[in-house]
């Protein structure tokens, strides 16, 4: 029932290279000789790597020392590292019916696999890394219902920014959102993964997706362990439903300083930028990359501008490789990276200094939060993000005859 307190085994436990340490510290202060399964500990280091400098090399050397401790089987080094919450799906480390946490607050994107995810403090997962086990209040449900067909060059970003705009950055605060409708029922896993991931921008507990054969396919072809599609109970309660008609939702931005602060894409033609930055957990997916080409091919990024292109794997990087992607990029003067978060917490590879303004596909907006506490960031889907990056200031690919 909403609002008890229950105790559950997690099937899956990570952390990343901000996060572990602490857990790590924590862990070892509790006195216990091992942890509870060294095949569901996920040790990430994907936010400074490769180290931007010694303090981030001594954080990763700390996940990586721990993993040779304790023989964990899932710590994934630099060359084979991807942004967390994209390379454990891909990899089939996280599948459907999981209860899955995480020390990072965008752990509810597993909610896309019909799995319970959520992101919580690094002492809890030093907890359950010892006891398998972790505490949580149970939470209301909201249901969200999407009908009506996308506008072109439209998303999942456009639908869950869109949402957040709607509801407020604590419209959803510790609620479970259940995603669904005729909308989702035909959009892409990437477009899940994205909605499900910026949950947390409008305070809910977890984002969710009912399985369907789009997940099946998603998750058949890669699953380590079996499996479990569960669906919500028919008289099941919801403190509150929205519905939106997806015909009426244009392409969207959330302007600084919060992910809520949401205006149509093509109104803000008169914001000029200095960065754009494609990539993150919510939209580095091989599809997000297709899309930011479709708009870039033969195109030149705008002289005033840097253009960052982050595949979130390399699995990803090597796909968008081999199908042209990256010349694509590099031809329009885009720079492209190897998997990292980077630039989305303000940690490397894209930081903007006073005054800097970028539009990104990534998931915060705060001040300060890719840089400069006197830079400002707004974000987007890919396409619009391509478009900008070539204008020299925000818009859309229809403005390039797209």
């Amino acid at each position: 029932m909403p609002g008890e307190l229950i105790n559950a085994k997690v099937d899956l436990i990570l952390a990343n290279d901000i996060t572990a340490p602490i857990a790590i510290s924590e862990f070892k202060k509790i006195g216990v000789k091992d942890v509870f399964n060294r095949e569901r500990i996920a040790l990430i280091p994907d936010h400074f790597t490769p180290p931007k400098d010694i303090k981030a090399a001594e954080q990763c050397k700390i996940l990586r020392d721990f993993s040779k401790e304790y023989k964990i089987s899932l710590y994934f080094e630099v060359g084979r590292v991807g942004i967390e919450h994209v390379l454990l799906p891909e990899q089939g480390i996280v599948v459907p019916g999981d209860l899955v946490i995480g020390a990072d607050s965008h752990t509810c994107t597993y909610g896309a696999l019909g799995a319970f995810s959520t992101g919580v403090g690094s002492t809890d997962v030093a907890a359950a890394m010892a006891t398998g086990e972790c505490w949580f209040k149970v939470p209301e449900s909201m249901k969200f219902i999407y009908y009506g067909k996308l506008n072109k060059w439209a998303g999942g970003k456009d639908l869950i920014l869109y949402t957040i705009g709607d509801i407020g950055v604590d419209g959803a605060l510790y609620r479970a959102m259940e995603f669904e409708g005729e909308t989702i029922k035909n959009l892409p896993m990437n477009g899940r993964f994205t909605m499900c991931n910026m949950a947390i921008e409008a305070g809910g507990k977890n984002g969710i997706i009912v399985p369907d054969s789009i997940t099946e396919s998603f998750v058949k072809k890669r699953a380590k362990r079996p499996y479990i599609l569960y669906t919500s109970d028919s008289n099941a309660k919801y403190v509150e439903v929205r519905e939106y008609d997806c015909s009426k939702i244009p392409l969207t931005v959330s302007c600084p300083h919060l992910p809520s602060n949401t205006r149509p894409a093509a109104e803000l033609f008169e914001v000029s930028i200095d960065q754009v930055v494609i990539g993150s957990c919510t939209n580095g997916h091989l599809e997000d990359l297709r899309e930011a080409a479709k708009v870039v091919k033969g195109r030149k990024v705008n002289p005033n501008v840097r253009m960052i292109v982050i595949p979130a794997t390399q699995k990803i990087y090597k796909e968008a490789m081999k199908e042209g992607l990256l010349d694509i990029f590099i031809e329009a003067e885009a720079a492209v990276s190897t998997p990292t978060c980077g630039p989305c917490l303000g940690g490397h590879m894209g930081i903007l200094s006073k005054g800097e303004r970028a539009i990104a596909t990534t998931n915060r907006n705060f001040v300060g939060r890719m840089g400069h506490p006197e830079s400002e960031v707004y974000l987007s889907n890919p396409a619009v993000a391509a478009a900008s990056a070539i204008l020299g200031r925000i818009g859309t690919p229809e403005e390039l005859g797209l």
